[in-house]
């Protein structure tokens, strides 16, 4: 077994996505275009580890360099949900681990975030969570029939009702592609951002991401009359579609323009043949996970570990901030609502880059 440990530039690309290809675990973030999109945005280094056997690719983990003020860190991967090793089997994935332990220790960092699925949670900690768990994260998944009549009828009929109240309310919704689809997008990110207390991401990022995924990049938008009233961002990754961002403007919630572009954008991946939709991560009970799981979204487990230099793997922050941390951030949020929207929209990407969710 060779172990492969490249910058990103100087990767195999086309070993890389014709292996992804091949692996039904692999998402859209493992595809070569997100550690792109990062490197021209924001300029953080990526890196390959791979794994060889007889000259053909078994194995990929994609690293991000994530450059901060201080220090650096080892992520794969930021700005999303998952990340981690995809490999063929035992040794193949064993020669990742041996891979990343050489990494960190060339440039001399001592641990390495991954980010995984774990196991799908069972049908009792569904419908009867345990009160501990509860606000704990979970990434929720949802399967594709064959067509969106199938989809939309295998629906509850309040979910259907609220979509047809939706157009009812006068909204109509698009799914479109291109340059001129993130610009359409981006303000509506960018003032929910704002109204949520949270740096947002660049407009560059959203190009990157568009000019590097290109077709396999869609954004729904939700539209009353000719103003763009809700939006989100779809990757599409083999058979899996994810929705990293969906935004709406506070505004125009009483119209249910949410349930117009989740019917949307699911409608037209299951039209384009996806059979899984990964609707991304929420707390275990609350607002948006109930929200998620009404579109038939089932939680899983988000296994996500350290792997250090001296081979110790331990758990990523499975009990949530302390009371502190908690009381911190609500007051940094309070005073990021407070900002001007052009002010919050430039000041944003220079803190965003540096914060790995």
């Amino acid at each position: 077994m060779q172990i492969r440990i490249d910058r990103f530039q100087y990767a195999d690309h086309q070993a890389w996505r014709r292996f992804i290809a091949q692996q039904p675990q692999a998402t859209a973030y493992h595809h070569p275009a997100w550690l792109q999109a990062i490197q021209q945005s924001y300029g953080h280094p990526g890196w390959l580890v791979s794994a060889w056997q007889d000259g053909a690719m078994v194995g990929v983990l994609p690293v991000c360099q994530l450059r901060r003020p201080g220090r650096d860190a080892l992520v794969s991967l930021p700005f999303c949900d998952l990340g981690g090793p995809v490999s063929e089997g035992e040794d193949s994935g064993s020669a990742l681990a041996e891979g990343a332990r050489t990494l960190l220790d060339d440039l001399g960092i001592g641990r390495m975030e991954i980010r995984q699925r774990g196991q799908p949670l069972d049908e009792e900690s569904v419908i009867r969570p345990d009160p501990e768990s509860l606000g704990e994260k979970v990434s929720l998944l949802a399967d594709l029939p064959a067509t969106p009549q199938a989809l939309f009828a295998g629906f509850r009929t309040k979910l259907r009702s609220q979509i047809r109240k939706a157009e009812k309310n006068g909204l109509t919704a698009t799914v479109e592609y291109g340059p001129e689809a993130i610009d359409a997008f981006y303000p509506v990110f960018a003032a929910n951002m704002r109204r949520l207390g949270s740096p947002v991401h660049a407009r560059a990022w959203f190009q990157a991401l568009q000019a590097t995924f290109g077709p396999q990049l869609l954004v729904g938008l939700v539209r009353l009359e000719q103003r763009v009233v809700a939006a989100g961002v779809v990757l599409i990754q083999g058979r899996q579609a994810c929705i990293p961002w969906a935004s709406t403007l506070s505004e125009y919630n009483h119209l249910a323009p949410n349930m117009l572009l989740y019917w949307q954008l699911l409608s037209e991946t299951t039209r384009l043949g996806c059979e899984q939709f990964d609707f991304g991560r929420s707390s275990l009970g609350e607002g948006t996970y109930r929200f998620k799981r009404q579109w038939g979204a089932w939680p899983v487990e988000l296994q996500w570990q350290n792997w250090h230099v001296d081979g110790r793997i331990t758990s990523v922050g499975g009990s949530g901030p302390g009371k502190l941390a908690r009381h911190s951030r609500q007051l940094v949020e309070a005073c990021w609502q407070r900002l001007p929207l052009g002010l919050a929209n430039r000041i944003g990407p220079h803190l965003r880059k540096h914060i790995s969710l």
